[in-house]
């Protein structure tokens, strides 16, 4: 996916202020590797499906669901629908 210079700003701006324990491979593939989502609660949570995230330091566990608090894959599932 190309990144529209729209979007590059605000990008660059959540990766200068994130630490990134993958870095920032979701980024740097264009938004092609990405962790299978669920947005909630009219898309203002995302609620992250993969089991192997479970000791994802964005995980957020909120009974039953792993909420994911990353703030570039919020960003990303909000601006480009993935």
């Amino acid at each position: 996916m190309e990144i529209t210079q729209e979007h590059k700003g605000p990008i660059e701006q959540i990766i200068s202020e994130m630490e990134c324990p993958k870095n920032f491979v979701c980024y740097k593939s264009g938004f092609e590797n990405l962790s299978k989502i669920k947005l909630i609660a009219g898309g203002e949570r995302i609620v992250c499906l993969e089991e192997e995230q479970l000791r994802c330091k964005f995980a957020l566990f909120y009974g039953s669901l792993m909420l994911c608090q990353c703030p570039l894959r919020n960003y990303s599932a909000r601006n480009f629908n993935m």
